[in-house]
């Protein structure tokens, strides 16, 4: 029996347990999509979840650990028996090793592992999860990466490399797949969401998560975006890179 009955339009948001991810599964599904939930951490997403579901809402949580090549399989595995497309994706999940307890923000002693760590979430996660689910999109397909002004070359200062390097990579790979899948008619997009109260970004954030969300969800679903591709965006509006 599918889980999603009406044929609502499928989106997939990575990094949903929490933060920006969270708020962004939880406004599409208000918006009439079914939501596919993907989270190390499946026990807060299920919560949530429930919560949606008794609010006539269509939400769906999977564990799934972006940077485990094989989780990603088995989710697309069971996303293309049970619905056989993806209209959305929404690739949120990212770490921040650098401002953990046990990181260092210092570009001559971060570690190579922390760096190759970050890389493997940030940049390679949303790599795995578009190589994944673009067989199941249709023309009018949407990808959006959640990157960082800390990717930009403009922005760049010199402490948490790992964490810049694997936003520039993502944007890097933004404008790749742009311009590959631009005949298939499914548009890449990148947004920085700004400095928000999550738990990555602390409490002394400049902004709440609506503000947080706003631009991903414009490019995610507004028809003022349609149809835009390759770029990277804070506010709606178009940034250099």
């Amino acid at each position: 029996m599918s889980l999603n009955p009406d044929g609502l339009p499928v989106a997939v948001v990575t990094g949903a347990s929490r933060g920006l991810g969270k708020a962004t599964a939880e406004a599409l599904a208000r918006q009439g999509y079914h939501v596919i939930m993907l989270c190390r951490d499946v026990r807060d997403a299920a919560e949530h979840a429930m919560g949606l579901s008794h609010a006539g809402f269509s939400v769906e949580p999977r564990k799934v650990d972006v940077a485990s090549s094989a989780e990603v399989s088995s989710v697309t595995k069971h996303i293309t028996e049970e619905y056989g497309q993806v209209d959305l994706l929404v690739n949120n999940a990212g770490v921040f090793l650098e401002a953990s307890a046990e990181g260092t923000d210092d570009p001559l002693r971060v570690s190579v592992t922390a760096v190759m760590q970050t890389f493997n979430v940030n940049a390679m996660g949303a790599m795995r999860l578009i190589q994944a689910v673009v067989p199941l999109m249709r023309e009018g397909g949407r990808i959006v990466n959640v990157s960082s002004g800390m990717g930009r070359f403009s922005e760049i200062e010199g402490n948490y490399l790992g964490y810049r390097m694997s936003k520039t990579a993502m944007n890097g790979l933004t404008a790749v797949y742009a311009e590959a899948l631009q005949s298939r008619g499914i548009t890449v997009n990148a947004v920085c969401p700004g400095w928000v109260r999550t738990d990555m970004g602390g409490a002394q954030a400049e902004r709440d998560i609506a503000e947080g969300i706003d631009t991903i969800l414009w490019l995610a679903t507004s028809d003022e975006a349609t149809g835009a591709s390759g770029g990277f965006y804070r506010d709606r509006k178009l940034l250099p890179w």
